[in-house]
């Protein structure tokens, strides 16, 4: 692939401008000043500078993001920040879309990529991918609520029963749930189906990827691994 296609592939703007960074001296590769836009590259484990700024050539981006509060799943956020703020132009460039939308008030796990596939994969209703989440309710839970959320709700608007698998109490407030389709709302909702009412909410995993230590508000790329226990239904459990 010649050097100026690479970096617009990257995110670095049109090609008349990758070809001006060219021009400029803005590139390096193995600590060499590249100033031909058409200069051949082998993208394999490919590291590249841009204006002494590192960076690994991706053909796709896969991102996870530990979600703060305040911040809507949205490009044009109206009330609140976007999550897309969190992320440089470069990255903004490429397309780079949520995977799923988390309310403004949750937090947690959070995907973004500009892969069509892997978006397909994990939002397509027929997919069914695992989704775990942490919740602490205004209501004390009862075994009877916890039966419901396990024998499932029906939702206004919605078709046939939505029902939870691996419904742990966790306190007296605190509930972890397991649910494997991804309607609006669908948590909350069902909650209150079962007469209660969520105060907070917490995605900790998605399909076989787990969030562990990533702070809040902070991001990082998935390796090929983390990739694929997104979108793993097995118990192969993959962190972040």
């Amino acid at each position: 692939m010649f050097l100026e296609k690479m970096l617009q592939s990257q995110g670095f703007g049109s090609r008349k401008h990758c070809q001006q960074l060219i021009k400029n001296g803005a590139i390096q590769i193995q600590n060499e000043v590249i100033t031909d836009p058409k200069f051949k590259l082998d993208l394999d484990h490919l590291e590249f500078s841009v204006y002494q700024q590192t960076f690994q050539y991706r053909e796709k981006v896969y991102i996870a993001l530990n979600k703060p509060q305040n911040y809507e799943c949205s490009h044009q956020s109206t009330h609140h920040f976007s999550v897309f703020d969190l992320f440089d132009d470069v990255l903004m460039n490429r397309g780079l879309q949520s995977v799923g939308r988390l309310d403004q008030d949750t937090t947690g796990l959070l995907l973004f990529t500009d892969d069509g596939q892997f978006l397909q994969a994990l939002t397509h209703p027929k997919k069914h991918v695992p989704k775990v989440y942490q919740i602490q309710t205004v209501d004390p839970i009862t075994d009877e609520q916890i039966q419901q959320l396990e024998q499932g709700v029906e939702l206004r608007n919605e078709k046939g029963l939505f029902a939870a698998t691996d419904v742990q109490r966790l306190a007296e407030h605190a509930l972890k749930i397991t649910v494997h389709q991804g309607v609006y709302h669908q948590v909350k909702r069902m909650l209150a189906a079962v007469g209660n009412k969520v105060e907070r909410l917490h995605r900790a995993q998605v399909g076989q990827l787990v969030l562990n230590d990533l702070p809040e508000g902070e991001w990082l790329y998935l390796n090929e691994a983390q990739v694929v226990a997104a979108k793993n239904k097995s118990d192969d459990l993959s962190e972040v």
